[in-house]
C-alpha cells in the first residue's frame, strides 16, 4: 500500500476514534470557557479528542510534526518532512448548543501540501476521505463539485463577504448565502456539489482547512487562497490568507469578481 494511503487509513481509524471520544460528551452539557485573546470556546471534549488522536497517531508515525487547535505550539514540527494537521472538533460552538454539524479534521502534510486528508462527522457517520493520489469518497462513494454560475449560486460563507466592499464595482453578486458551523465540512460540501462554492475572505486557520481543502481538489474542485493562488501548510504561521473553493468555472468568475 502506498505511504499516503497508509496515512489515509490511520487517519481514518483516528478520526473514528475521536467521533466515539466526542460522543460521551455531546449533549451532556460538557465544561466549557473562552480561551485567552477572542480564540474561541473550548470545551473538556476538545481536549479529550486531541490526546486520544495525538496518542493514536505519535505512536504510528512518531517522526512526524504535530499541529493541533488544541495543543501548544511546537516549533520541530517546521523541521518535519510530515506534519499531522489536526482540528480535534471543528465547530465547537455548535458541539456546546448540541447541534449536529460538528466535526474531526484531520490531514498530513508532505512539505507544504496536504496528502492524506478526513473529515469525520460522527453524529451523521458521514466520513470523507482523500489522498493525494486518489479520489474524494464520501462513505466510500465518489463526490464531485457542481458545474454552476456565480449567479444564484449557494456558497457557504459568513455575513460579511456580501459586503459591497469586497466585489468590484462595489455590488456582491447575487449568490445566495448559506453556512455550517464546521468550516472543514463546508469545504468538503463544496467538493460534494451539495453547496457550489465555500469562500471566506479573512485568513483561516490551517487545522480548519487543511484536511478540506484536499478532499475538494480531489473531488475536482480547485481550493486556493482568496487571492488564487494554492494553498501552501505546516507554515510558521499556520494560517493561509482567505479560501476560495468552487468548481473551476465558478471559482474563475468568483476571482473575476473579487476586488483585487
Amino acid at each position: 500500500m502506498p505511504a499516503n494511503e497508509q496515512d489515509l487509513k490511520l487517519l481514518e481509524d483516528a478520526a473514528r476514534a475521536a467521533g466515539r471520544v466526542a460522543l460521551e460528551y455531546w449533549q451532556k452539557e460538557p465544561r466549557s470557557w473562552e480561551k485567552p485573546d477572542g480564540a474561541g470556546p473550548v470545551t473538556e471534549a476538545d481536549l479529550a479528542v486531541n490526546e486520544e488522536v495525538q496518542g493514536i497517531l505519535s505512536a504510528a508515525r512518531p517522526d512526524y510534526g504535530w499541529l493541533s487547535e488544541e495543543s501548544e505550539a511546537d516549533p520541530s514540527r517546521l523541521d518535519a518532512r510530515h506534519c499531522f494537521i489536526i482540528d480535534p472538533i471543528d465547530g465547537t460552538r455548535a458541539f456546546i448548543a448540541g447541534q449536529e454539524g460538528f466535526s474531526h479534521s484531520l490531514a498530513v502534510s508532505d512539505g507544504d501540501r496536504i496528502v492524506a486528508a478526513v473529515v469525520y462527522l460522527p453524529v451523521s457517520d458521514c466520513c470523507y476521505t482523500a489522498s493525494a493520489d486518489g479520489p474524494a469518497l464520501m462513505n466510500g462513494k465518489p463526490i464531485h463539485p457542481s458545474d454552476s454560475d456565480i449567479e444564484g449560486a449557494r456558497v457557504l460563507t459568513y455575513r460579511a463577504a456580501s459586503e459591497p466592499r469586497y466585489w468590484r464595482g462595489g455590488q456582491a453578486p447575487a449568490f445566495h448565502r448559506e453556512f455550517r458551523p464546521s468550516l472543514a465540512w463546508r469545504l468538503c460540501l463544496a467538493g460534494q456539489g451539495r453547496f457550489d462554492a465555500a469562500l471566506s475572505l479573512r485568513s483561516a486557520w490551517e487545522w480548519d482547512i487543511a484536511a478540506g481543502s484536499l478532499i475538494a481538489e480531489r473531488a475536482g474542485a480547485i481550493a486556493s487562497d482568496r487571492r488564487g493562488k494554492p494553498m501552501r501548510f505546516n507554515s510558521p504561521r499556520a494560517t493561509v490568507d482567505g479560501l476560495i473553493v468552487a468548481g473551476p468555472r465558478l471559482h474563475g468568475q468568483i476571482m473575476a469578481r473579487l476586488q483585487p
